[in-house]
């Protein structure tokens, strides 16, 4: 039997999407000042859109993941591209907060349909069993890559352009991922039990089961941990880190400000969350994947209890960011890996669809009450606080999971 290489053009592919995807995606918190200091909005007005994007996400991605699965991959992933390039461009000319929310939903449709639910699902079929959890993870790294290019390069684009003119260019940069569409050939690597059962069966079997409604519950805090520090870790940075040393090292590499030290730190998570993506990749296929997810959320628990325990300097928040950046995205793989291993690859974009939703319902109040209670307190510690919380909540869930297929795997 001729075993099945790690690196095909398909995960090579998917990997280039979710890159330059997330890229845009993770850039979005270097706009919150400029945005609003050009209208005079308050910080909760752009945190809401950013916050209706997370949402709009969430909620597109199981419908994206059974649009895919009905109507083929490619139409989907043409689909959420279209409808990114089109929010970011028509953003452009928004100058109200409710223009912006508005436009928001096409943004966070735009990123379902060029996200994880479509191109995990893609690499997943793809991918031999004994290969699948290492290709999540890289495709997930790939993502993390994006993110180390994103913040930075809009922060540098926007020493030269305005933030409408950046929006535009990003709009063409998700437009030209398009050109990797003809390498994903995705086969059907399901099981003949698989096939021949329809994706309302295996969704009904799904929600009745405690494991799944576990896993739902679980990635909510992922989900607000990630996007509020995505939308709000700049400004925090920018706003409470001590002055950074004109004679120092980072000085040196020209970070001479708060804000520039703000955008490097979403950078640096992503430098990180590549390893770890990794490294959660390699592990899910040895361990048990609910264990993996425990320890990674007592981690960021305790990682986000001692930072904000301590001064906030320079040396925090890259200590932090690099931390914290280990444990990111090392989520999704196992994540998705469980819910291939427990109902199957066949129907796998929609059912982590709807566990995603969970996701970006906490994406979207990690945002939402990061502005909102900026504005009434004028800080970021309660919002933080509950993050803590909610990460403990996610880590003590995924003990009871039966971590045991559901359905007869592929061969």
């Amino acid at each position: 039997m001729t075993k099945t290489p790690l690196i095909t053009p398909v995960l090579v592919a998917g990997c280039v999407i979710l890159m330059f995807s997330f890229a845009i995606r993770a850039s979005f918190g270097v706009f919150q000042i400029p945005v609003a200091a050009e209208f005079g909005w308050l910080r909760a007005d752009f945190s809401m859109a950013i916050a209706i994007q997370n949402l709009a996400w969430g909620i597109g991605q199981p419908l994206f993941g059974a649009m895919a699965e009905r109507f083929g991959d490619r139409r989907a992933i043409i689909t959420g591209a279209l409808l990114y390039a089109a929010g970011l461009v028509i953003s452009s000319y928004a100058v109200t907060p409710g223009q912006h929310q508005l436009l928001a939903i096409l943004v966070g449709f735009g990123i379902a349909g060029t996200g994880f639910g479509v191109i995990l699902a893609i690499v997943g079929r793809a991918t031999s069993p004994e290969n699948r959890s290492m290709s999540l993870g890289i495709a997930t790294a790939a993502g993390s890559a994006g993110q180390v290019i994103g913040a930075p390069t809009a922060e540098w684009l926007l020493q030269s352009y305005s933030w409408q003119t950046v929006f535009v260019i990003f709009a063409g940069v998700i437009l030209a991922t398009l050109l990797a569409l003809p390498f994903l050939k995705s086969p059907k690597t399901a099981s003949k039990v698989e096939l021949e059962e329809s994706l309302g069966t295996v969704m009904v079997r799904a929600f009745k089961d405690p494991s799944y409604t576990l896993i739902f519950l679980g990635f909510f805090s992922c989900g607000y941990q990630l996007a509020f520090i995505t939308a709000h870790f700049p400004a925090f940075v920018t706003e409470l880190c001590g002055p950074i040393d004109p004679g120092g090292m980072l000085a040196g590499i020209g970070i001479t400000t708060t804000s520039a030290l703000g955008a490097v730190s979403i950078a640096v998570i992503g430098i990180f969350n590549i390893a770890g993506t990794l490294c959660a990749g390699w592990l899910g296929k040895r361990y048990p994947k609910k264990y993996l997810l425990f320890g990674i959320y007592v981690g960021r628990t305790i990682t986000a209890a001692v930072f904000i325990l301590m001064p906030i300097t320079p040396t925090s928040v890259l200590v932090f960011s690099a931390v914290m950046g280990s444990l990111w995205l090392a989520t999704v793989p196992l994540t998705s890996g469980l819910v291939a291993h427990i109902y199957g690859i066949r129907y796998m974009g929609t059912l982590y669809g709807f566990v995603f939703l969970s996701h970006q319902i906490g994406g979207f109040l990690g945002v939402w009450l990061g502005g909102l209670l900026y504005d009434l307190n004028g800080g970021y510690e309660i919002v933080w606080w509950i993050g803590v919380g909610v990460g403990a909540f996610s880590a003590l869930v995924h003990l009871p999971i039966r971590e045991r297929p559901m359905l007869a795997q592929p061969a």
